[in-house]
């Protein structure tokens, strides 16, 4: 067999299937045609459906976070705020503060907002507020989308690939199995024969 053929799980290379399949070589089974052709198959499924299960759910992925990124950006808006308290650890690691700022038609709102670790009581803090003037977190941005997006390709691509090879060995303990018992039952019928002969 040539270095480079492709092999399947019992190392039959297709060049040396073929030979002996076109020879009618007596070894080869029914159950290793089955076994062989069905490998052949999902390697061939995971050469083509591998890229283009990975690509649609990265792309649906990115298309879904992008349009949240689209709409939270076109509710959100961005102002300044004073922070009137000290800032308190939430115990996620991110500090919350009471912040106070004033409406864009002069009310006075007061919240408590995500502020910068080191802020200090009365300095400028930046705040996102919705269109009802609720102190919300930031739109998501575009590069979290593509992240997201890239994750969700991969992980696809590792879900196809562990399914295909998978189903691969599932064919082949199935077909080794169906080998052994038929070895089984064709030893039974043999060995007594076998056994006369001997002195």
């Amino acid at each position: 067999m040539d270095r480079g053929e492709y092999c399947d799980a019992h190392g039959l290379g297709i060049r040396t299937y073929m030979r002996q399949s076109a020879s009618g070589n007596p070894l080869l089974r029914r159950s290793d045609r089955v076994q062989f052709w069905v490998s052949v198959l999902l390697m061939v499924l995971l050469a083509v459906g591998l890229p283009a299960a990975s690509l649609n759910a990265g792309s649906a992925v990115y298309t879904s976070q992008m349009h949240t990124a689209q709409v939270q950006a076109a509710q959100r808006h961005r102002l300044t705020a004073h922070l009137i308290g000290d800032p308190v650890n939430s115990g996620t690691g991110r500090y919350l503060g009471r912040v106070r700022w004033t409406g864009a038609d002069g009310t006075e709102h007061t919240a408590v907002a995500h502020v910068a670790r080191r802020a200090t009581r009365g300095a400028d803090v930046t705040i996102w507020v919705n269109r009802r003037g609720d102190v919300v977190e930031a739109p998501l941005h575009p590069a979290v989308a593509r992240t997201t997006g890239w994750i969700a390709g991969t992980v696809t691509a590792g879900a196809v690939t562990l399914l295909v090879l998978s189903l691969r060995a599932g064919v082949a303990r199935v077909m080794d199995r169906r080998r052994q018992a038929r070895w089984g039952a064709e030893w039974d019928l043999l060995e007594p024969r076998w056994s006369r002969r001997l002195p």
